[in-house]
């Protein structure tokens, strides 16, 4: 049911009216009717901007203004499953995002998932696990798989090796759009694609709105909401909003943590990649024009310590675990190499041998490999100009290393070069046949009440701990709010560093860790977590930032029903216990089996 209203159309969703389009006067209003916060005051004013010139702006420009329970900046993986558990608890979102596909490190960045061995099981909510069939389910509905194929449980449709479910991208966008859909029909959520947030108003410890510019136009949009989440890929929200934050590694003298440096260096961030995806036809030349700055990077030895094994543009790499030279193989149909890794079956998304004969004349094969990470530029904290600048010198790696693959690459037949290799620009969506967003491993982090150190999940640091050699696990957390795995991974990085590499333990997400110190109602669900540099290696990959974002919709959820900040969740007993009964019952684990 709709009912006319000055400003805009008021909703019923389960008997509570939402008034999307509202003015800032109404809006405030009724904010601090439903919240009792005193909002009255200021007019909308934005950082860097004083009250008149913002005021002034607004008129001139004529702003558009919407308002939601919970506004997310950033549709990766985190934001979308923030807005989900935030919507399935009858909350009103509006999340933007700067591309226009939806799904982070899984989509726009063409990531296959990086998970654990028990991943089919449990260590992931199950939204998370519904997502993973959803993506099955497709390739059953709409693609024509073998027999065999399709009667699998556990498709995998490219037999990569990096995960037990390696698919197409853009098969994950159809599967989250899915997903969103119900909600978006019913007008609980708006998606403000090809938006980026540009500039902030707080009062005090709150947010109070966002200003986003939609990329395509160039219009600009006031959002407005009680609560708002930094879903960002690299922390965009944090400087704008005033809220602490620390970038970089910490020294060892701060966080007391093995594998950290003696110095600390806020510019020293894992490296970025810009993958691709590309198959292979053999007999067949598709060799591609040779990239401006290929002589660069054929050339190309990493600057980092210990060594890295030779030129980036080679078979040899940095072991990550001993960082000794390591051969790698490359056959493009698949065959294997000996002992040694076929690089083209490690993030393989189509096995063709899963599909009809005559569907695909042969796999394709997804790139995020040693020989494309970018660690010349940082990213965090770039200028505008600097940022594209530091993207397009990776998007030449990439390019570089295709041309490379085309025309140099040694054959097992003692030849140079596979020409039969091409782009597929239809699996990342994009013209030039590159991913739409640079895969981030490393974003600012925000200061928390609780910060997650290497004593707690780390191996061999655990074991220093606890003066136990053998049957350690990781720290439990009292205010554990999910659970994840992966080994702690840190890429070379733009401070000089080779592979960081070694075991963890699986572990819990501690609520501490998405709770800034001092903002009340703006909260992290990316990579921005409460983690350090050391241990954002194991809070990154795509089950954990997902379990991140659940988390934090479902604190959002629970917070504006009972009429508390966040904090006050962790603070009080009754409180936390509560939340995480009601967490669970939504199917977020918050502990691992006993063993």
């Amino acid at each position: 049911m709709t009912l006319s209203h000055p400003t805009g159309t008021v909703r019923r969703i389960d008997g509570r009216q939402y008034l999307p389009y509202m003015n800032r006067r109404n809006f405030i209003e009724q904010l601090s009717v439903s919240s009792g916060a005193a909002l009255t005051a200021p007019l909308l004013t934005f950082s860097g901007e004083s009250h008149a010139q913002a005021s002034g702006l607004l008129n001139r420009l004529g702003q558009a203004e919407r308002a939601a329970d919970v506004v997310i900046a950033g549709g990766g993986l985190g934001g979308c499953a923030a807005a989900l558990a935030a919507l399935r608890n009858r909350l009103t979102v509006i999340m933007t995002e700067e591309t226009d596909w939806i799904g982070g490190q899984m989509t726009q960045q063409g990531v296959p998932p990086d998970e654990h061995q028990w991943i089919e099981t449990h260590g992931a909510t199950q939204l998370y696990r519904d997502l993973r069939t959803g993506i099955r389910d497709y390739y059953k509905q709409h693609y024509p798989l073998t027999d065999a194929a399709k009667a699998s449980k556990f498709l995998n449709p490219g037999d990569g090796a990096v995960s037990r479910l390696c698919h197409e991208p853009k098969v994950a966008l159809a599967v989250l759009q899915q997903m969103m859909a119900p909600y978006q029909s019913s007008g609980q959520l708006t998606l403000l694609l090809e938006h980026k947030i540009t500039s902030a108003d707080v009062q005090g410890d709150k947010v109070r709105a966002l200003k986003a510019i939609s990329q395509r136009t160039g219009k600009e949009t006031v959002l407005t909401a009680p609560y708002f989440v930094d879903a960002t890929e690299l922390g965009d929200l944090l400087p704008l909003t005033g809220t602490e934050f620390v970038t970089g590694a910490e020294a060892r003298s701060e966080t007391r943590e093995l594998h950290a440096p003696d110095k600390a260096d806020p510019n020293n961030c894992q490296a970025f990649t810009v993958c691709f995806a590309m198959d292979y036809i053999a007999g067949a030349n598709h060799v591609i024009d040779k990239p401006k700055d290929y002589a660069f990077w054929r050339n190309y030895s990493p600057k980092v310590t210990p060594a890295w094994s030779g030129k980036l543009l080679d078979l040899s790499y940095s072991n990550p675990k001993t960082l000794e030279p390591k051969q790698l193989g490359f056959h493009p149909e698949g065959i294997a190499t000996g002992d040694k890794l076929n690089l083209w079956n490690y993030r393989r998304v189509i096995s063709k041998a899963n599909f009809k004969p005559g569907t695909y004349a042969g796999d394709v094969s997804g790139v995020n490999w040693p020989q494309n990470d970018y660690n010349a530029g940082n990213l965090i904290g770039a200028s505008e100009k600097d940022f594209k600048k530091y993207v397009e010198q990776a998007k030449q790696l990439s390019l570089s290393l295709l041309y490379w693959l085309q025309t140099e690459a040694p054959r097992p037949d003692g030849g140079q070069g596979w020409p039969g290799i091409r782009f597929r620009p239809d699996v990342m969506g994009s013209e030039d046949g590159l991913a739409k967003y640079p895969y981030v491993r490393e974003s600012r982090r925000i200061k928390a009440v609780f910060t997650v150190l290497e004593e707690h999940v780390g191996a061999e640091n655990r074991a220093m701990i606890t003066g136990k050699k053998e049957g350690n696990t990781s720290a439990d957390f009292p205010d554990s709010v999910g659970v994840g795995y992966y080994h702690i991974d840190l890429h070379p990085s733009t401070g000089g560093n080779n592979y960081i590499d070694f075991s963890s333990m699986p572990f819990q997400i501690p609520l501490g860790a998405l709770l800034p110190k001092r903002m009340e109602n703006l909260l992290p669900a990316n990579k921005n977590i409460g983690t350090t540099h050391i241990t954002n290696g194991c809070y990154r990959l795509h089950p954990v930032e997902w379990s991140i974002g659940e988390a934090v919709g479902m604190l959002v959820a629970y917070s504006f029903n009972k009429k508390v900040i966040p904090r006050a969740v962790r603070e009080k007993e009754q409180l936390l216990g509560d939340f995480q009964k009601l967490i669970r019952s939504q199917g977020i684990e918050t502990n691992w089996p006993k063993a």
